[in-house]
């Protein structure tokens, strides 16, 4: 399954998050590190929700950038 991922820079670091999947984060040094760490926080999310019994969401955001 493929999801939308938000980077965001922060002071000193970058964090990730992934809207359809709450409370899947990551962060890193660079966006190559929160990109490594989103998708293995990704994975694991996935992998803990099948054993508690939750059933994983579909991907239903969509990103797009826009002109302003």
């Amino acid at each position: 399954m493929r999801y939308a991922v938000v980077i965001e820079k922060a002071a000193t670091n970058y964090s990730a998050y992934v809207p359809d999947l709450p409370g899947c984060v990551a962060t890193g040094d660079t966006i190559a590190d929160v990109e490594r760490e989103i998708r293995f926080a990704i994975r694991f999310h996935i992998e803990g929700m099948i054993e508690d019994g939750v059933n994983v969401p579909e991907a239903t955001s969509v990103v797009e950038y826009v002109e302003g």
